[in-house]
């Protein structure tokens, strides 16, 4: 089992998210062009796919809006037996204007990720 220094951060976005987030150390991305279409939808699927494949990376982040594009690989990720889970991180792309309950969405994130609550 690989160590937590040696998993990477991938990131599946456009290319001003990709760039930002170069600029920031990660090396692992995948740019898409903002279509809309359905040539987006493959290839983001396909980087996700990717990066799911790829046993360096431990931390995949994507669009929050993106996620209906791939939300049935992450519950077959989720499901899978025997396979090291790998973390998502869903991104917001911009500032919002609702608040955001940050304890329930992290009580909520572990419980998935993990399989039980933790409170701190």
């Amino acid at each position: 089992m690989k160590k937590m220094q040696d998993m990477s951060i991938a990131i599946i976005g456009t290319d001003d998210q990709t760039s930002i987030m170069r600029l920031a150390g990660v090396n692992k991305y995948c740019r898409i062009a903002e279509d809309g279409g359905d040539n987006q939808r493959q290839e983001i699927r396909k980087g996700l796919d990717t990066f799911l494949k790829d046993p360096s990376v431990g931390i995949i982040m994507i669009p929050e809006n993106w996620r209906v594009h791939v939300a049935d690989m992450l519950e077959r990720m989720q499901k899978a037996k025997g396979v090291p889970k790998k973390a998502i991180i869903e991104y917001p792309l911009g500032l919002k204007a609702e608040p955001m309950d940050v304890k329930a969405f992290y009580r909520n994130y572990t419980r998935n990720l993990i399989g039980f609550n933790v409170e701190i």
